[in-house]
């Protein structure tokens, strides 16, 4: 390594900001900096059925849709807060440009959680959303799961049979894309980076402007 004995720890953003991994701070990025990381971030290790890979930023409204969903379902609705929260919840893979599969985590162990769980305390106290309740996580991880078994099925291929036994999810796959009556794409369809990044774009937003 040269230029002297300090490891480098940053990574320059597209808006010219430096995010210090090992200590990020809430200024390191901006906004369209972690639009723009979570569109070109893809899941699933960028496999997928159809001509493009699905982005974490289409994920994460997926994610956020079906939170709102099943609140409207209740007759209420979801707060603003937690509607942030969950758009926000793989905010820190934007910021790395990794969505790292699950079969890889174990190996990469304790430095990479925690590292992940710094990014996200840094996300969260830029934009002003608590700490997940053990409860309110539950929640959480019932639609993460249940939009993972969906996408596993429509966009990556696997059969729903594959989806309980190999990706051990019980989650029965939807069979609508709660984004479809959104955004009018076809069902479940990848969408381009750009396009993604200006959906997340608009929808974290949108949701700043109501809090």
């Amino acid at each position: 390594m040269s230029g002297g004995d300090h490891t480098r720890a940053w990574v320059r953003m597209p808006s010219g900001r430096r995010l210090d991994l090992l200590d990020p701070t809430p200024f390191d990025w901006e906004d369209a900096d972690l639009a723009l990381g979570l569109a070109r971030t893809y899941r699933w290790g960028g496999h997928s059925a159809w001509p493009l890979p699905l982005s974490v930023a289409q994920h994460s409204l997926t994610v956020m849709q079906l939170r709102r969903d099943w609140a409207g379902a209740e007759g209420k609705r979801l707060d603003p807060v937690r509607e942030l929260r969950e758009l926000l919840h793989d905010a820190e893979e934007g910021l790395l440009g990794f969505d790292c599969i699950s079969v890889l985590k174990p190996f990469l162990g304790d430095s990479f959680r925690e590292l992940s769980l710094r990014l996200e305390g840094a996300v969260f106290l830029r934009y002003g959303v608590p700490a997940w309740t053990p409860a309110e996580h539950r929640v959480h991880k019932r639609a993460d799961r249940l939009a993972a078994a969906s996408e596993a099925v429509h966009v990556v291929g696997w059969s729903r049979e594959e989806v309980r036994s190999t990706l051990k999810i019980r989650a029965e796959p939807l069979e609508k894309d709660p984004l479809h009556a959104i955004y009018g794409d076809a069902p479940w369809e990848p969408w381009p980076p750009g396009l993604a990044c200006e959906r997340f774009m608009a929808a974290l937003e949108n949701l700043k402007a109501r809090l």
